[in-house]
């Protein structure tokens, strides 16, 4: 998609250089015209990831096509439907799944279309959510909540899939277990108290600031632990008097991701799904087989889920939103996700 030069189009965000978010610009494209099993989608608000950052880096291991918008989480209005799609009209508000696959493989077929060889988000490969319009297939479009505002709408997505698929679908959690969730401040960890809450988890936190202690208990979380001034192994030892988590979600990676293992009791499962202080940990593997642990791998997860856990929205499961952006300051709401001086989702409004 390039930048149409005159006539009608549609504003929006992009990159034309993998300098990060300071790269960021505005102008105008073609509106997307939709197939027949297409929806155009006019989007009113999307979440940022620390996928975006990644991507706007050039760190992404694919080629991405220059000039890319970006985002992958947006909430908005029907304006148009293809003939196929009978599930959604004009003016319905609606949340767009991010969830790209082929849809015709023994993954896709079985419900697991984030293990599609193809699978990918949107903003990644394909152009994102940051724009005045986006078309997706109509497979990827869910009806708003009511009692929703599109800001919180937009902050659902990747968050509440990843935390669904990683405590539910993949670690099996069991009511009553203890799940230790890392970095509770991030919007992923916000999910992940609600979501272990729904099953009478104890759920033990960590975070960086004192600030943030606060508003992960009011979130659910029993115990909170700063990581700047506590050994979280320890923490965790003495809180459940030495049986250790059941599960563990380590989505910060090299930093912590041995001693999550070691927060692990015998038997529990490890998550992972994020690497943000790096990709590469030192491990040993008699820890592993030792503590008879299983350590999952997540992607994303299923379209399937988003049917599962949207019904609970907003009675059980509510997006916490740190702050919203204006369109023209997108570049504004990425600083601040780098500075990680936010508590839940930071959301651009368009």
């Amino acid at each position: 998609m390039q930048p149409v030069q005159r006539g009608p189009g549609l504003k929006a965000l992009y990159y034309d250089e993998f300098k990060g978010h300071r790269g960021i610009k505005m102008g105008e494209f073609p509106v997307p015209e939709i197939a027949e099993n297409e929806v155009l989608v006019q989007v009113k608000a999307f979440s940022l990831n620390h996928l975006d950052v990644w991507v706007m880096e050039g760190k992404y291991p694919v080629p991405v096509t220059l000039p890319h918008t970006f985002g992958s989480d947006s909430a908005g209005i029907v304006v148009k439907a293809g003939k196929l799609v009978t599930h959604v009209a004009p003016g319905d508000e609606v949340i767009i799944y991010p969830g790209l696959s082929c849809g015709k493989c023994i993954r896709c077929c079985s419900g697991r279309d984030n293990e599609c060889k193809d699978f990918s988000l949107l903003g990644v490969l394909s152009n994102g959510v940051s724009a005045e319009y986006v078309k997706a297939s109509g497979h990827n479009i869910f009806k708003k909540p009511q009692g929703l505002s599109f800001a919180e709408a937009a902050g659902i997505g990747i968050t509440y899939t990843t935390s669904w698929n990683s405590l539910i679908l993949r670690a099996g959690i069991q009511y009553g277990d203890t799940v230790l969730v890392h970095a509770a401040g991030s919007g992923v960890g916000t999910a992940l108290i609600q979501t272990a809450r729904l099953f009478g988890a104890t759920v033990i936190a960590t975070v960086g600031d004192d600030w943030k202690i606060e508003r992960a208990r009011e979130l659910g979380a029993d115990h909170v632990i700063n990581h700047t001034r506590e050994d979280f192994v320890e923490a965790v030892r003495n809180y459940t008097s030495g049986e250790l988590a059941d599960i563990v979600i380590d989505h910060v990676g090299a930093a912590t991701f041995s001693k999550s293992l070691a927060a692990t009791k015998r038997g529990g499962r490890v998550v992972t799904f994020g690497a943000t202080t790096g990709d590469e940990a030192s491990v040993s593997l008699r820890h592993i087989f030792g503590k008879n642990m299983t350590i999952h791998g997540v992607y994303v997860g299923p379209r399937s889920s988003v049917c599962q856990y949207l019904r609970l929205f907003p009675r059980k499961l509510k997006t916490v939103v740190d702050s919203v952006f204006d369109f023209e300051n997108a570049a504004g709401a990425y600083e601040k996700l780098l500075s990680r001086r936010f508590f839940g989702k930071i959301v651009v409004q368009v």
